[in-house]
C-alpha cells in the first residue's frame, strides 16, 4: 500500500524539475565564487616572494661551508614555503624543520623524521598536482631514493635534488599566480 500524501498539490514537485533547479542553483553559486575569487586575487596577490634558487650544488656545497648549517635553513624554507602556499588549500601544517631537528627528533629516535619527510614530500606532490605543474614528485620519491637509494649512496642526493626542484617549481608557480 502506498503511503498518502496530504500535502497540497502545489508543494510536491517533480523530481526533474528539483534536480534542474537545484543544478542551476549549483552554476550560480560556482559562478559567484569564482568571480569573488578571482577578484580578491587580482587585488592581494602572493603574500610574498619565495625562493626560487634552491638547488643541489647550492645545498652541498653551502652544507659543507657552513658546517652542516644550511640544511637547516634548506629545509626550514621548504616547510615555510610549503605551508604558505598550501594550507588554505589543504588544512594541514608542517611542523618547522628546526623544531623537528633540535627537540621533537631526538625524543622519538628518529622517527618523527622519517614521518616529517614522508609527509612534506606527500604534500609537494599534492600541491604540484594541485596547480597542474608537470613534474613527478611525493612520498614515493623519499621512501626510494632517501631511504632506498642510500644503499647505492648517491640516492640521498636524487632525493635533496628532487625535493629542491619540486619547491622551486612551486615556488615560481606560486609568485606568479598567488
Amino acid at each position: 500500500m502506498e503511503p498518502q500524501n496530504n500535502y497540497p498539490q502545489q508543494y510536491n514537485q517533480p523530481q526533474q524539475n528539483q534536480q534542474a533547479y537545484n543544478q542551476y542553483d549549483q552554476q550560480q553559486y560556482q559562478q559567484a565564487y569564482n568571480q569573488q575569487y578571482s577578484q580578491s586575487y587580482q587585488q592581494y596577490g602572493p603574500a610574498r616572494q619565495l625562493n626560487t634558487h634552491r638547488g643541489l650544488l647550492k645545498f652541498i656545497l653551502l652544507g659543507i661551508i657552513t658546517f652542516g648549517i644550511y640544511p637547516l635553513v634548506f629545509f626550514s624554507g621548504i616547510s615555510e614555503d610549503i605551508n604558505l602556499v598550501a594550507s588554505r588549500f589543504d588544512g594541514k601544517k608542517t611542523m618547522h624543520f628546526c623544531l623537528l631537528f633540535f627537540l621533537v627528533g631526538p625524543i622519538t629516535f628518529g622517527i618523527a623524521d622519517i614521518v616529517w619527510f614522508h609527509r612534506i614530500s606527500s604534500r609537494l606532490g599534492n600541491e604540484l598536482t594541485r596547480r597542474g605543474i608537470p613534474y613527478s614528485f611525493g612520498a614515493v620519491d623519499y621512501w626510494l631514493w632517501n631511504v632506498l637509494g642510500s644503499l647505492i649512496i648517491i640516492g640521498p642526493l636524487v632525493y635533496i635534488h628532487k625535493i629542491a626542484k619540486a619547491s622551486v617549481l612551486i615556488a615560481q608557480d606560486y609568485n606568479a599566480r598567488g
